[in-house]
């Protein structure tokens, strides 16, 4: 039997009892884990998929946090994941998949524990280039959430009612406004771009042709330095590819963290034809 069905005849009938591969998201500067909506269920048949809340700015500890006048920076913020990953995640090495600012967290993180990490994921990331717009901060200022929505999305429509809801809520609520500010002070002049020539282990960096927060041009210069690294830009397409294009995103991102010979751009047999990842018994 051709390997591509057996690809697919395993992602159907997947063996029913085995430990997966663990899968860690990281969100971005103004998102929370719940906005991986359209990825974690597909991702489930492959990983045992995790979304530590890295950034919960109404959450006691990161209230209290900020009420001692402690940063907010990216080296708290790796610490908060090396604690999550040891204390709650299985056995490494684990995979990473990160958003905008996640992707510096994932960077540090990947540079500093390399022997946690097995493969990376960086979707549109933050710290590439010296110069990042941030709407974001202009529409917090004036409790104008769809500046936020416009500056993100390509088609503005493919973001979820829900979604728009929840931030709704967040610009009206005073906590949730400065310390998503006191995060940006703390974050927004970190930049990762020093440790991509230190990243050994395969990384994927997904870029988006119509990103108005981050520079795709920076992200695909970036990944010319990678060791080990792969790069694609997704047309039409702006600062959130794993809610605009999901079909495609959810499957490169399988492709590339399955595959013994990962590639950007893969065919569309392998890219329906994936294996559950399975721990080695």
């Amino acid at each position: 039997m051709p390997a591509s069905w057996k690809g697919l005849l395993n992602r159907l009938r997947p063996k029913k009892y085995g430990r997966k591969h663990s899968l860690i998201l990281l969100n971005g500067l103004a998102e929370q884990s719940e906005t991986w909506f359209r990825n974690t269920r597909f991702w489930g048949r492959y990983f045992d998929v995790l979304a530590p809340n890295l950034l919960a700015y109404n959450g006691e500890h990161f209230q209290a946090r900020l009420k001692a006048d402690l940063p907010i920076t990216i080296e708290y913020l790796v610490e908060q994941l090396h604690s999550f990953v040891t204390q709650f995640a299985q056995t490494p090495p684990y995979h990473i998949v990160s958003s905008s600012l996640g992707g510096k967290v994932a960077v540090e993180f990947a540079a500093k524990y390399p022997d946690l990490v097995g493969r990376v994921v960086l979707i549109c990331p933050s710290g590439m280039g010296d110069v990042e717009k941030l709407p974001i901060m202009d529409g917090v200022r004036r409790s104008d959430y769809q500046s936020m929505v416009k500056s993100v999305f390509y088609k503005p429509d493919k973001a979820d009612r829900n979604m728009l809801l929840y931030y709704k809520k967040c610009f009206e609520n005073r906590k949730w406004k400065l310390a998503l500010i006191r995060t940006v002070k703390g974050t927004n002049d970190h930049t990762v771009r020093h440790q991509m020539k230190n990243l050994m282990m395969p990384v994927l960096l997904i870029g988006a042709k119509d990103d108005q927060i981050v520079d795709p041009m920076e992200g695909e210069r970036a990944a010319l330095e990678l060791p080990y690294g792969a790069f694609v830009t997704l047309p039409a397409c702006g600062h959130a590819p794993q809610i605009e294009k999901p079909w495609l995103v959810n499957r490169l991102v399988v492709h590339f963290l399955t595959s013994k010979n990962p590639t950007a751009q893969p065919s569309f047999v392998k890219l329906v034809t994936n294996k559950p990842s399975q721990v080695p018994s």
